[in-house]
């Protein structure tokens, strides 16, 4: 190491784990909205639960490990690598990229294998009869419709702000994963409950701020930036987390099944793999054949064409 190299190390014995975790999120890589999200979202308990105002070198690669363990250890194993991955990734730019003493996640905390499962796909009277309950909010009822009927990916539509939605053309511009922004449309069921998620009890309607919002205010040692904030209720964007425990609550699903089930859908319906990608905004063939292989109900259908025929006399 060189003797530059040491002395900013030195310095960074200092830096604590709040001014690490700010200095990552300020960099370009977490620059598109859904990604900085996702990874605030990560970090930000990590550090909770280590101490927020602890110097970055006195954390331990075990501690990381058990913090890692404590919050996502009862998780899917994608939940798992999805938080794990954001960690691993702040914690290696404050080695490489800043020269900082920092620790590591522990070789223990490994990436853990997430199986391909051929039913993800969930039957259209399934989702129907999910959106139609009366005894789900109906700011999840919104969520969801909105996800299925969109076939979008979950953080773009909870990155949306009132804003963004085209009401009379029923869609809205997100921001895709590879950075565009592109168009996503909405049918029936999402236009009529839009409405009243955004009434306000005084008879008016939201115009600007997030979309979704979370249930109450946040405490200010938690507090959010200015754009994640309702200007007219002070209530926070309702975040990942928090919307996929929900639907786990609810249906014992989890949020990308929505858009899976969509994708799903029209490739029962026979719709060309070209629209499809056009729905889902998939680049790659390959991928989108991934998501519509034939649902259960077609491969049922198909079926009935090997039974033995009818005698008609």
């Amino acid at each position: 190491m060189s003797t530059a190299m040491k002395i900013t190390a030195l310095r960074g014995e200092h830096v604590t784990l709040t001014a690490a975790a700010d200095a990552f999120l300020a960099t370009p890589r977490t620059a598109n909205p859904n990604t900085h999200r996702a990874y605030a979202s990560a970090i930000d308990r990590t550090i909770e639960r280590l101490g927020r105002d602890r110097p970055l070198a006195e954390v331990t690669d075990a501690e990381v490990g058990h913090a890692l363990a404590e919050l996502w250890g009862a998780s899917a194993p994608a939940t798992w690598n999805r938080n794990r991955a954001a960690v691993t990734s702040w914690l290696t730019w404050c080695q490489t990229k800043k020269h900082w003493a920092a620790p590591s996640v522990p070789a223990e905390a490994e990436r853990r294998k997430e199986n391909a499962d051929e039913t993800r796909a969930v039957a259209k009277t399934t989702i129907h009869r999910l959106l139609s309950r009366r005894d789900i909010p109906l700011r999840e009822r919104a969520l969801w419709r909105m996800l299925y009927e969109t076939a979008a990916r979950a953080a773009e539509i909870l990155a949306l702000n009132v804003e963004d939605l085209d009401l009379e053309h029923r869609r809205a511009p997100v921001r895709s994963k590879g950075g565009a922004t592109e168009w996503v449309y909405w049918d029936r069921g999402t236009a009529h409950l839009l409405p009243r998620l955004l009434r306000l009890p005084d008879g008016s309607a939201r115009t600007h701020g997030p979309l979704f919002l979370s249930e109450r205010r946040p405490v200010p040692a938690r507090r959010p930036g200015p754009g994640d904030i309702c200007p007219h209720t002070g209530r926070a964007r309702l975040g990942y987390d928090r919307a996929r425990v929900l639907l786990e609550k609810y249906a014992g699903l989890d949020l990308h099944q929505l858009r899976h089930s969509a994708a799903t859908r029209l490739g029962d319906a026979e719709i060309p793999l070209q629209l499809i990608m056009g729905k889902t905004r998939h680049k790659n063939p390959r991928t989108a054949m991934r998501y519509v292989k034939p649902g259960a109900e077609a491969i049922a259908k198909v079926t009935e064409v090997l039974a033995p025929r009818r005698r008609t006399h």
